[in-house]
């Protein structure tokens, strides 16, 4: 039996039903006090945990993995009692056995205890960091999100088990050493004057996955927001100008959200710091941020726009969750889109309100709204919400539909009932539920309060149940009227229509709709409640064009009949169609394509309106649906013509942006420059190439600089259309530099060329000392660009199934390896070369 083979049975077997902790025994605030060994890779701690005791028990069960607890005891008012410990290794729990039966009420339980730094990016772990002085160093950091924390310490490690926390690190004295709070006190080691003991003020009631700790060396900038919350970036040695951007979005961020949710942020000081080894993309502990270095870092010689806005929209999103998630948490995972989709919303009113020139809510459509409809069209997709019983089951919807697509429903809801009743609704929400726990119920009750519509009734349409709805759409013309039915039902990427009658899913739909005659003005609201529903627009003209769902907002897709399209094809061309409803024919009508409801010749004469286009967003998802299509021509007798169809309606744009940036030009021009270059090039255009490979050597040589905006795209250019000198070349690039945005451009993408054993290397080098493994998941997914390298990677994956497997140890990124590298074998995602940014923004994301 291969160890494929043990994974599929592992993955059938049967599991004992979950049960949470025991509440006859529940904490109200921990003293912590933890020694981590930077050499020994070991950490020594003890609490004190003041409990309540509800019931006479004799047994205290909590959380604990990999801890050996020494000694416990519990002692109250009336009784001093020395306890045993047990574990349970499935169920991640120590009881501890007392003599006699607990007395009811409040009482103390002290622990001392053991455990290891482990190197699984996961609980309390060590993490390795070259020096600047070239020797290989260690930090020691935490990742408790989603039950990890027992990992530190023995804990309720359940969200809703909330708690104060008083932290004590015992750390080198050359060290950083933070928490979530502020120092109250530091002081020499009692018998080793090599350490320093730092603590740290009592924390708010918060849930155990939300503390940190982190000791290494850093260097730090700061600042203070408007409303005095004193602000760090913590970055490695030397490198602290690189976390000015960072800090600039921080510093504006935290007023912005407590004028928007009308609460401030309830802490003394918040930090941002970088994690060498780090396999999530960001976390949100409460006051003590912790981040990859491509999450927080930007060069300015060296970071590409798109890294830029990533990571303001990553900042953005980690502080919404200190009102979101931190100071009102889901009372269990089942209700954790509550954290994820209204923080991937709110990231986006976060950076339209720092920088209004990157006109981010145009880029929401693409890397969210169509995103999530793409993989909810798929028969193993999910509800929003899901109820969740393991923990090991967690992982399973910290995906796109948690955040994309909860993000999007959120969005439709803000506009049906408005910003003002939202921001009321969000104040009644946050105030009731502070320092407590909520559901998704209790979050519509607000809303509705606020705004007076059923909120609840339409919403719970929108998360309970799994997928959603294609409005099929014809009109007629009576006098000055529009008469437009609508006709809803599920859609399926398969095309599949699902059976009619009381059985069918349904969802109550909020559809705005505009005309050609104001194109920027919504001209009608209607809440779609049946299968079947007319509605008449009063003063249109015969010949306007009507558009449903303008701006995108709405999360279904719309299905025009002939003739409404036609009339819209006119507002393609001239523009009158504002750039997201543009995008928006495109990916509905590709879509239907796809699922055999509409022809594919069909989208080609759409495609063919946009040879006069100029607004990135709806070029990206162009090039994204050519792209699919490009993939299953991959081989056939069609791959050359369609090439030369790709090449032809990419030429005029290519000459408008060229290759040389202009002064004032806009934050999208330079998306816009990159993704026309690389379909130019990946797709043969020979002048394309010639320059890319110009491009490269230049920069190689150090004659003349590649701007980084541009290096993605000509290393991707370069890789499929060279040899192994190129190959040679980028290496070196990639080893030279101690920028790690720079060595993930370069790593992401090496995997591009298309020869054998170029492909083979790469598929090592993933599992080398040179790769992080937190980016191993990357440089294996860049093989997957064309029909060699997806068939290497799936034999790789099987053949080094085992050391994956060990690499990641019940980690979450070997699931999204496999996630992923079915997406890109099945074409559904822009796969290397054309924005492998994109796609590794967005799996870091959900990480």
């Amino acid at each position: 039996m291969t160890s494929w083979d043990l994974l599929t049975c592992s993955i059938m077997a049967q599991r004992k039903p979950f049960q949470r902790l025991p509440t006859a025994v529940v904490p109200g605030s921990y003293v912590i006090r933890l020694h981590p060994d930077l050499v020994a890779f070991t950490f020594t701690g003890q609490e004190d945990i003041d409990v309540e005791v509800r019931e006479q028990v004799k047994e205290v069960t909590l959380n604990s993995v990999d801890i050996k607890i020494n000694s416990a005891k519990f002692t109250s008012s009336t009784v001093s009692l020395t306890g045993t410990t047990s574990y349970n290794v499935e169920d991640e729990t120590a009881t501890i056995a007392f003599p006699e039966a607990l007395p009811v009420g409040a009482g103390k339980l002290s622990l001392d205890f053991v455990g290891e730094l482990n190197d699984k990016m996961k609980g309390f772990y060590r993490s390795k960091y070259t020096h600047p002085n070239g020797e290989t160093r260690y930090a020691a950091a935490t990742q408790f999100e989603p039950t990890d924390a027992r990992r530190a310490f023995p804990c309720w490690d359940e969200p809703a088990v909330k708690a104060t926390f008083d932290i004590t690190l015992v750390a080198p004295k050359d060290r950083v050493a933070l928490s979530n709070m502020d120092v109250v006190e530091v002081k020499d080691h009692e018998t080793d004057a090599s350490l320093k003991v730092v603590r740290y003020s009592r924390s708010p009631i918060m849930s155990t996955y939300l503390l940190a700790f982190v000791v290494g060396e850093y260097d730090f900038i700061e600042d203070r927001s408007a409303d005095g919350v004193l602000v760090r970036v913590y970055t490695p040695l030397e490198k602290k100008e690189q976390g000015r951007f960072a800090l600039e979005v921080a510093v504006k961020t935290l007023p912005f959200y407590k004028e928007y949710f009308g609460i401030a942020y309830p802490l003394p000081k918040m930090d941002l710091i970088t994690i060498a080894d780090f396999a999530a993309g960001a976390m949100e502990n409460w006051g003590l941020i912790t981040y990859r270095e491509t999450a927080l870092l930007v060069d300015p010689q060296n970071s590409s726009t798109q890294a830029k806005q990533w990571i303001a929209l990553v900042v953005g999103h980690e502080i919404a969750h200190m009102w979101f998630g931190n100071l009102v948490t889901m009372e269990w995972w089942t209700h954790l889109w509550l954290n994820e989709g209204f923080a991937t919303f709110v990231e986006y009113l976060c950076v339209d309100h720092c920088f209004p020139e990157y006109n981010i809510w145009n880029q929401f459509v693409t890397s969210d709204l169509t995103r999530a409809l793409e993989l909810d069209a798929l028969k193993n997709s999910h509800p929003i919400e899901v109820p969740v019983g393991h923990p090991s089951e967690i992982d399973e919807i910290f995906d796109l539909i948690s955040y994309s697509k909860g993000a999007s429903v959120i969005r439709m809801l803000h506009d049906w009932i408005g910003d003002k009743d939202f921001r009321k609704g969000m104040n009644i929400y946050l105030n009731k539920f502070k320092y407590k726990n909520a559901a998704t119920g209790d979050l519509w009750e607000a809303l509705e309060s606020a705004s007076g519509k059923p909120v609840g009734k339409v919403m719970h349409t929108w998360t309970a149940q799994m997928g959603f709805p294609v409005l099929k759409v014809s009109d007629k013309q009576e006098g000055s009227s529009r008469i437009i039915e609508f006709k809803q039902c599920k859609f399926s990427a398969d095309g599949e229509v699902p059976s009619q009658g009381d059985a069918a899913p349904l969802w109550l739909v909020p559809v705005s709709i505009s005309c050609g005659s104001k194109p920027g003005d919504i001209h009608t609201r209607v809440v779609i409640d049946k299968a079947t529903t007319t509605v008449t627009l009063d003063n249109v003209g015969p010949d306007e064009w009507i558009k449903i769902n303008p701006g995108q907002v709405g999360v279904f897709r719309v299905q025009y009949s002939s003739d409404m399209l036609s009339r819209l094809l006119p507002g393609i061309q001239s523009k009158t169609l504002p750039p997201r409803d543009r995008l928006g024919l495109s990916n509905d009508l590709f879509a239907l394509c796809t699922a055999g409801v509409s022809s594919t010749v069909e989208y080609l004469r759409l495609v063919e309106s946009f040879t006069d286009e100029q607004e990135y967003i709806v070029w990206l998802d162009v090039a994204c649906n050519l792209h699919k299509l490009g993939t299953l021509l991959t081989h056939t007798d069609y791959e050359a013509a369609f090439e030369a169809f790709n090449r032809r309606l990419f030429h005029k744009i290519g000459l408008h942006v060229g290759w040389d940036s202009k002064e004032d030009e806009g934050h999208s021009v330079p998306l816009l420059r990159s993704l026309v270059i690389s379909r130019l090039g990946r797709n043969g255009h020979k002048e394309t190439v010639a320059e890319a490979h110009k491009k490269l050597k230049s920069h190689a040589s150090g004659k003349e600089s590649l701007i980084a905006d541009l290096r993605g795209p000509v290393y991707g250019i370069v890789l499929k259309t060279g040899d192994e000198k190129v190959y040679e070349t980028l290496l070196k690039l990639f080893r030279s530099t101690d920028l790690h945005e720079e060595k993930m451009r370069i790593a992401r993408i090496l995997g591009s060329t298309r020869d054998q054993k170029l492909i083979e290397r790469t598929l090592n080098f993933a599992i080398s000392d040179e790769i992080r493994s937190q980016d191993t998941v990357f440089v294996l997914l860049s093989c997957g660009g064309c029909k060699l390298g997806r068939d290497m990677l799936w034999q790789f994956m099987k053949d080094k199934w085992q050391t994956l497997h060990d690499y990641y140890e019940g980690g979450f990124l070997l699931s999204r390896l496999v996630k992923v590298w079915l997406h890109c074998s099945c074409g559904c995602f822009c796969s290397v070369g054309l924005c492998s940014f994109s796609l590794y923004s967005r799996v870091v994301r959900t990480l």
